[in-house]
């Protein structure tokens, strides 16, 4: 924790000092022994100790500019620009804003202002799919590490997701942490001393949950864990442990978090888009590491849901949608809706001979254990038949089944993991192979001699060989010929690229999407073709870089720098469907294959329909089979309920376990006690259903409107977001605009000679080998030696990879500015590598009296109230612009917004040089006497503004108070003097 500078120390923080031949600001964590000190002007990574009782160490004051050191209104510019970068030390009440690259919407900041009201932040943030739960949590990281109640942080993920994370981490919020993977581990076990831990306290990891888990890292990481821990799709880590096929990974999962959990000072973030499976136990574990008493309290009562919204908060689209009303990026339309196909003949021929096998297969079956691990079996065929014809073969061939089970129950519980798709199982790592037992049928199909003998539970010669002849016939069906759902996303995918979508295919199985994209690749690319379309396929045979890598391929730039063609096929399985951001490539979903689970569903449209969608209406397209018993199973028990639940209520809510065995019954209905089905017979659905579906539709209504009831206390319905988003904006203005940052970055590119090119592509080019040396080593630096020559400027807020980002916490734009900052402070640098001046005289039409402009740097001593009940002493800088007209020694001041406006003043008229400097002599020497008086009356209403900004916002998150007080250190600092004077007349002596 840091804390104030003793009484002891004869300096205070923020207060100058000469030392080793230059200035620096003296920082918190200064003792009388030990001086923490920054260069002025200079960034963290130039924060030096000195030892006052070993080196000389002396008060210093800012040195005023010189009257000699002319320039103009650009060179006035450049210069407060440059002076705000260059902040990480913002004065605002959001310590972390000066060091973060992302603009927040008002609603991302809800869940910031909930942690500053913790003493220990614990949060479940359980925002719908795509609406920036990254950027939030991200956020709450930065204010904690930037406030100092967190010295360090790790986020727990998937490894395909570990390095999205490290990039939004750098990009978005300026943390660079270290990935720790199984395929990284052996480098930084390299790295690190012997003896010594990978991790530090104090340090920055995205760590594989996975990896991290077991048994031989697990002890060493709870050891030296830092105080901050997010947890992505934290869902994932309490799934239902009773099945042995998941119970080993999900209780190492649980037990590491229980683990972190149980050190009361640790602050635990909790992310994930589906916090409930509708299941109540797996969501009581994952509410019980919040707060124990959320693993058991009511919360049909009040007092138990006042409980849960101290730690839980959750926003669907329409509560948000008013953030979006100034043209952000988010799309306003999801364009749902079904197509249909009807079965090809011999398609429906050989689902009726799988369906009468799977009826067969379960009659037979010798006792309950080997019944229900046949049901799953069958089932599993059944959903493959519907997939696509390579997955049935493949399904064919292996007789997908459940034959590690000991009872009957153990076998439900694990079918309905490997079978169906359970809510709470780990997207990102979804098995999307055809589940089974490679059995001798598979030999028989190949060709060859069997090598194994069966599994318990396998089949007899009689019926291998009918699995090896339904298997063939399968075989024969691939092709948009015989395969009409091939043949109907064929053309979908037509209409939807001819009007300008970029969709992605969402298939079930790896057999599916690789058969999907072989032959979407025939049609859209045959030769001769005049419009070829971009296609790739990415399952979960591909490591979570090869993903990356793949989706990079198809939507990047070529090696000759073309952009990505805008005709795009992107086909995939399940393990896209969570957490990988596509909204800038893609804007339409097809659900090739449907989805056992609707929660599923609308984490593949989350893929594209999400925060910085480009796109105002996005697709979402479902297709099935009219007349496939199974897809109208699975629309009517799941997917249309859903939907029609979602739209009465305005809740999604997940669906209920009775759902579960509702589905159950009705397959159970068909395949064991139905004939041979005729497709075309209506009325087969509703017979097979029964009542369930009256006790179905009751118990998902009744969960919705408890989920509504429980959001009406929700604790973000409590903060003011609006007064907050004020605060920010506030902020964010006072570091320097966007629009003033690419402004910024090309004019003082151009004057440096960087020989600024714009591009097709958007952005411009820069040559750094043409900047002067100082600066080209900075940007070398920051992009790595091996960096491609020239450097590519991107104007978007995400940059791609290998292109400096036109934002002011990019490390090259940072770069850029200390230079132009550190040139204008120092006169012996020559003049063209000057582009920003400290003084000036122009003559313009937007004044009518003589008006002086300064730029001036106030430094605060800020004391913020800590969660123990102490006070943490910081600095906090500001750079503003302050103007009066008149005479120096009878200044009338102007507002805010007038002295503002000079900025953006044109000149009109030149100034003679020797003039100009007598006008610049004589305010420059008012300095000394009454002006410096003003301005430090300024500095204490500044400081006292700085107080009150963090008083509200402290106020409306209901945070300490006690102790919070800003105060002025020493003289303001006058970085530049420039006058302004009205356009010259048409008389003699104009420039008297």
């Amino acid at each position: 924790m840091t804390t104030a500078a003793p009484q002891t120390s004869p300096y205070a923080v923020g207060s100058l000092v000469h030392a080793r031949g230059r200035e620096w600001v003296v920082l918190p964590d200064s003792t009388a022994e030990l001086l923490v000190l920054r260069p002025l002007g200079g960034a963290d990574v130039d924060i030096a100790g000195v030892l006052p009782a070993l080196e000389t160490v002396v008060p210093a004051t800012f040195a005023p500019p010189t009257a000699s050191d002319l320039g103009d209104q650009h060179t006035a510019g450049l210069l407060r620009t440059a002076l705000r970068i260059g902040f990480r030390a913002g004065a605002g009440p959001f310590r972390s804003l000066a060091s973060i690259a992302v603009d927040p919407r008002p609603y991302q900041l809800v869940p910031l202002m909930m942690a500053l009201r913790q003493d220990t932040v614990r949060l479940l943030i359980a925002d719908d799919v795509g609406i920036g739960k990254t950027v939030e949590s991200g956020l709450i990281a930065a204010e904690l590490l930037a406030q100092g109640d967190a010295r360090g942080l790790v986020v727990l993920c998937s490894p395909a997701l570990a390095e999205q994370w490290r990039a939004e981490l750098h990009s978005k919020f300026g943390i660079d942490a270290r990935l720790v993977l199984p395929a990284t581990i052996g480098r930084l076990e390299r790295e690190t001393p012997y003896g010594q831990s990978v991790f530090r306290q104090d340090g920055t990891y995205v760590v594989s949950t996975d990896f991290i888990k077991s048994p031989r890292h697990r002890e060493d990481f709870l050891r030296n864990c830092p105080d901050l821990v997010i947890v992505d799709e934290a869902h994932t880590c309490v799934a239902d442990t009773t099945a042995r096929v998941s119970a080993r990974t999900s209780q190492q999962r649980y037990g590491l978090l229980r683990a972190l959990a149980d050190k009361p000072d640790r602050h635990l973030l909790l992310v994930t888009a589906t916090p409930h499976s509708g299941k109540e136990e797996p969501f009581r574990r994952l509410l019980g590491l919040l707060d124990p008493r959320l693993a058991t309290v009511s919360f049909e009562t009040r007092a138990g849901r006042e409980l849960l919204a101290q730690f839980f908060v959750q926003r669907r689209r329409a509560d948000i949608r008013e953030d979006f009303q100034d043209g952000a990026h988010f799309p306003s339309t999801r364009d749902s809706a079904e197509v249909s196909y009807t079965l090809h003949r011999d398609y429906r021929q050989l689902l009726g001979e799988v369906l009468t096998y799977a009826r067969e297969t379960v009659r037979s079956a010798d006792g309950a254990l080997q019944q229900r691990q046949r049901w799953w079996s069958t089932l599993a065929l059944l959903r493959t038949m519907s997939s696509s014809p390579a997955a049935a073969v493949r399904s064919l061939n292996t007789r997908a089944g459940v034959e590690e089970a000991d009872t009957p129950d153990e076998a439900d519980r694990t079918g309905v993991l490997t079978v169906s798709d359970p809510a709470d199982s780990d997207g990102a790592q979804s098995a999307d192979e055809v589940p089974g037992v490679r059995l001798r049928a598979t030999a028989a199909a190949e060709g060859r001699e069997a090598d194994t003998e069966p599994a318990a539970g396998g089949v007899d010669e009689e019926e291998r060989a009918r699995l090896v002849a339904m298997a063939e016939a399968a075989k024969k069906l691939e092709g948009p010929v015989r395969d009409t759902k091939l043949k109907k996303l064929i053309a979908t995918l037509t209409d939807l690229l001819d009007a300008g979508y970029r969709p992605i295919v969402f298939c079930r199985y790896i057999a599916t999407s690789d058969y999907v994209a072989g032959h979407l690749t025939k049609v859209f690319n045959k030769k001769g073709t005049e419009h070829p379309v971009a296609m790739a396929s990415i399952t979960g045979e591909l490591s979570p870089d090869m993903r990356l890598n793949r989706i990079a391929e198809l939507t990047g730039p070529d090696e000759n720098g073309d952009p990505a063609p805008e005709r795009r096929i992107l086909v995939a399985t399940d393990c896209l469907s969570e957490g990988v951001n596509l909204q800038e490539s893609f804007d339409a979903v097809v659900h090739y294959d449907l989805a056992w689970n609707p929660t599923r569903h609308e984490q593949r449209e989350g893929r594209v329909d999400r925060f910085g969608q480009r796109t105002d209406t996005v697709k979402a397209l479902t297709l099935y089979g009219a007349d496939n018993p199974v897809d109208d199973i699975v629309l009517k028990v799941l997917l249309r309920k859903h939907e029609r639940i979602r739209r009465a209520t305005g809740v999604s809510v997940p669906v209920p376990q009775q759902a579960e065995s509702a589905m159950q019954q009705v397959f159970e209905k068909l395949i064991l006690h139905g004939e041979t089905p005729s497709f075309e017979q209506e009325g087969l659905f509703e017979r097979s259903q029964a009542g369930a579906d009256e006790q179905l539709e009751i118990a998902w209504e009744s969960s919705a409107e408890r989920e509504k009831a429980s959001r009406s206390l929700y604790a973000q319905n409590t903060i003011k977001k609006e007064e907050v988003a004020a605060e920010v904006a506030d902020i964010r203005a006072a570091l320097g605009t966007g629009e003033e940052v690419r402004e910024f970055t090309r004019r003082a590119l151009d004057a440096l000679r960087g020989m600024i090119a714009d591009r097709k592509q958007g952005g411009f080019t820069a040559h750094p080998e043409a900047l002067p040396s100082g600066l080209r080593d900075a940007v070398t630096a920051a992009l790595g030696p091996r960096h491609p020559r020239p450097v590519v400027f991107h104007d978007a807020p995400s940059a791609p990879r290998g292109e400096a980002a036109l934002t002011r916490t990019d490390p090259v734009v940072a770069a850029i500015a200390r230079f132009v900052l550190d040139a204008a402070l120092d006169t012996k640098f020559p003049a063209w590598q000057r582009p920003a001046r400290r003084c000036g005289v122009i003559r313009t039409s937007a004044v009518r009296r003589q008006t002086t402009m300064l730029l001036v740097r106030h430094r605060f001593q800020l004391n913020l109230p800590t969660r123990e009940g102490g006070v943490r002493t910081q600095l906090a800088e500001d750079a503003r612009v302050v103007a009066f007209q008149g005479s120096p020694e009878a200044p009338q001041w102007l507002t805010d917004e007038e002295a503002l406006a000079l900025l953006d003043a044109r000149a009109t008229g030149n100034t003679d040089p020797a003039i100009a400097a007598e006008h610049v002599a004589d305010i420059l020497a008012a300095l000394e006497s009454g002006l410096m008086d003003a301005l430090r009356e300024r500095s204490t209403v500044a400081a006292k503004e700085l107080e009150a900004s963090h008083h509200r916002v402290r106020s409306a998150a209901k945070a300490r108070l006690a102790g919070l007080k800003a105060l002025p250190q020493g003289d303001p600092d006058v970085l530049g003097v420039f006058l302004y004077r009205p356009a010259a007349t048409i008389q003699l002596g104009a420039d008297a």
